[in-house]
């Protein structure tokens, strides 16, 4: 069997939603093209109502898109429907389950639903990964909101999909909770499943992810390996722990200065133009004392907030 380049492929993808009486039309996807490679752990981020759960909605049935196409594991959703719908599992964003059943029920009326035979399911192995094997038997209704999430993400996995979408999967679920979470999504994806994640915790897509695409807007606007991604902001930032207390921050033009809440100065410069010696000159040419330094690379935060920013300035600039 040859396996596809890629997970997900999407061309020139449109989605406009229709006016209503009180509502006017609204493009949704602005004809973006996005290539997600097999095997991959990667981060579909972007401000609330820029299109990500659009386009999840879109791979998962839920929505019809306006224009363009998707392939799902290298099969069309349009000509082969069927096949794509079996090759994705999808967790959405809000909490979906049949509080009357169990989580064993749940699991093999799931298993059902996609034609598992008996002998294939993996219930037991599914509950006992998603830390949920003493509730096993126990109403969903009894489950707490961080158990039905990980019930949810069992539900996405009955048929063995290829690709697995996690739609905010970590919401509402504490420290521990998601650490086992993510435990289990790196174990699948080294058997080769492809995840794809969003989230509003930047910081996990920046420790997950291997390629990070942002969507502003209904249009992409970056989609790189994550460490590329990461040096889109030409800037670094000295952090000085003072020899006295400062109670403002001194003037270092051409540097940017400023005081944290626990007393450090960060003064931040652009690579191209300074370095760390010219950082320090300034600092001890105000007269700060330095006890301690060290440096910081921006995170993805940083990235994140200067692409959607530029980009809205951008699109404001043009109307």
């Amino acid at each position: 069997m040859i396996l596809p380049d890629y997970a997900i492929e999407a061309h020139s993808l449109h989605k406009t939603y229709p006016a209503t009486r009180t509502t006017p039309a609204m493009a949704a996807l602005k004809g973006f093209d996005l290539k997600i490679p097999r095997g991959s752990i990667f981060g579909l981020l972007g401000p609330n109502g820029a299109g990500k759960s659009t386009f999840i909605n879109i791979l998962s049935g839920l929505t019809r898109k306006s224009a363009g196409t998707v392939a799902i594991w290298g099969r069309d959703i349009d000509t082969r429907t069927r096949d794509a719908k079996a090759a994705i599992g999808v967790v959405p964003q809000e909490i979906a389950t049949d509080v009357f059943f169990t989580p064993r029920e749940s699991l093999e009326v799931q298993a059902g639903l996609y034609g598992v035979p008996k002998r294939e399911r993996r219930t037991d192995e599914l509950l006992a990964a998603m830390g949920l094997t003493d509730k096993a038997d126990a109403y969903v209704r009894q489950l707490s909101g961080g158990m039905k999430r990980r019930l949810m993400v069992a539900k996405a996995m009955v048929h063995n999909p290829p690709v697995l979408v996690l739609d905010e999967p970590t919401a509402g679920v504490d420290v521990e909770l998601r650490r086992q979470l993510w435990g289990y999504v790196e174990s699948l994806n080294a058997k080769g499943v492809t995840v794809v994640l969003t989230t509003h915790y930047l910081e996990e897509a920046e420790a997950l992810c291997d390629t990070i695409a942002i969507i502003n807007r209904g249009e992409l606007i970056a989609c790189e390996p994550t460490t590329q991604l990461l040096r889109r902001l030409d800037s670094r930032s000295v952090i000085i722990t003072p020899g006295t207390v400062l109670t403002i921050a001194p003037d270092l033009a051409p540097f940017q200065a400023r005081l944290r809440a626990n007393g450090d100065l960060a003064v931040d410069f652009k690579t191209a133009q300074a370095g760390v010696e010219q950082v320090l000159a300034a600092v001890r040419a105000a007269g700060v004392q330095i006890k301690d330094l060290r440096t910081e690379d921006p995170d993805l935060e940083d990235v994140f907030v200067s692409l959607t920013s530029r980009a809205n300035g951008a699109q404001i600039s043009g109307l």
